[in-house]
């Protein structure tokens, strides 16, 4: 079983920064790409930032300058750094993988992982 268990979450004020991580343990046989979002109260999940293997990682125009993501190595854990928060960046941030599951007694198997969420809360 592959789990993901984010980090870093809280309240604080407007213009202020924030760092989430998200840690990924279990049978894991790669981690293809790793991603967070988020979900403000009535709204939809978006996302917020990826990284994938190989390619340069991905922000919407709405964090863009804001937030950067990192991995380590292994790219078992993640980190979103948030700057210039605004109350609009309020809600919960979700980890999110596209990982290969290692199989008994061999192989691997596709699997998306999410983590169960951590608030954020941006004060004016």
């Amino acid at each position: 079983q592959v789990q993901l268990v984010e980090s870093g979450g809280g309240l604080v004020q407007a213009g202020g920064s924030l760092s989430l991580s998200c840690a990924a343990s279990g049978s894991i046989f790669g981690i293809d790409a790793m991603a967070w979002y988020r979900q403000a109260s009535g709204k939809q999940r978006e996302l917020v930032a990826r990284i994938r293997s190989g390619s340069t990682p991905y922000f919407p125009d709405s964090v863009k300058g804001r937030f950067t993501i990192s991995t380590d190595g292994a790219r078992k854990t993640m980190t979103l750094q948030m700057n210039g928060l605004n109350i609009e960046d309020t809600g919960v941030y979700y980890c999110n993988a596209q990982v290969k599951e290692s199989m008994y007694p061999s192989g691997y198997r596709d699997l998306e992982v999410w983590g169960p969420g951590t608030l954020v809360t941006v004060s004016s």
